[in-house]
């Protein structure tokens, strides 16, 4: 793989994302006058790797005509959560490619895809005597939801409205993806539980959870 230091005038602008329609996303970006193609990398959020570790296979060689006739660069958005897209302007000379080191924010941005699905309910057993009731979890995960993920909360006299409205509690297993019924838990006569993300900024763009 070829990288070559860029020079003020080669620089990617102005990329951009525009909303996800029909399940496809399209990237836009100012084109430097001498740049006839790019390279675009794409990766998981939080992944992205050095160029000088990349391999020529793990990017996508588009062109100037290529962005034209297409209005810009266009991907099916398969993934669920964000993906980074970097855009190396590249030159090609005698059939041998060499991409520029570029690495500020300006050719680099975000796509958050969709996102997968929690769908949980909550089902009490109550007792005819004495102080506690049972409360037993079920799951659907479209995919595997790591334990950190989640936790459940439990609040006496309602239902919380957020993970500091009553008392939070881990999990202590991933859940697969599927249908799953969690042991039963016994809690006060008047408590009740709902679950929440354990941190929305980080897995709210990954998964929605509902309740049923």
């Amino acid at each position: 793989m070829n990288w070559k230091e860029m020079g003020e005038y080669s620089r990617i602008e102005k990329l951009a994302a525009q909303p996800v329609r029909d399940g496809e996303c399209v990237l836009t970006w100012q084109w430097p006058k001498d740049i006839h193609a790019v390279y675009v990398y794409s990766f998981e959020a939080g992944a992205e790797k050095p160029p000088e570790l990349l391999a020529p296979q793990q990017m996508k060689l588009f062109t100037r005509e290529e962005y034209k006739a297409k209005s810009g660069y266009r991907e099916r958005i398969d993934y669920i959560g964000s993906r980074g897209y970097r855009i190396f302007p590249c030159m090609i000379k005698e059939g041998a490619v060499t991409a520029l080191l570029q690495k500020d924010e300006h050719n680099v941005v975000r796509v958050n895809g969709g996102k997968a699905g929690i769908r949980y309910s909550v089902h009490y057993g109550r007792k005819l005597f004495g102080k506690f009731k049972t409360a037993r979890i079920q799951l659907f995960c479209e995919i595997p939801v790591p334990q950190e993920a989640l936790c459940y909360v439990k609040k006496e006299g309602a239902p919380p409205s957020g993970r500091q409205d009553g008392t939070a509690y881990p999990f202590r297993r991933d859940f697969d993806a599927g249908s799953q019924s969690l042991p039963e838990i016994e809690i006060g006569r008047n408590d009740y539980l709902r679950l929440f993300l354990t941190d929305p900024s980080r897995y709210g763009e990954i998964f929605e959870l509902i309740q049923e």
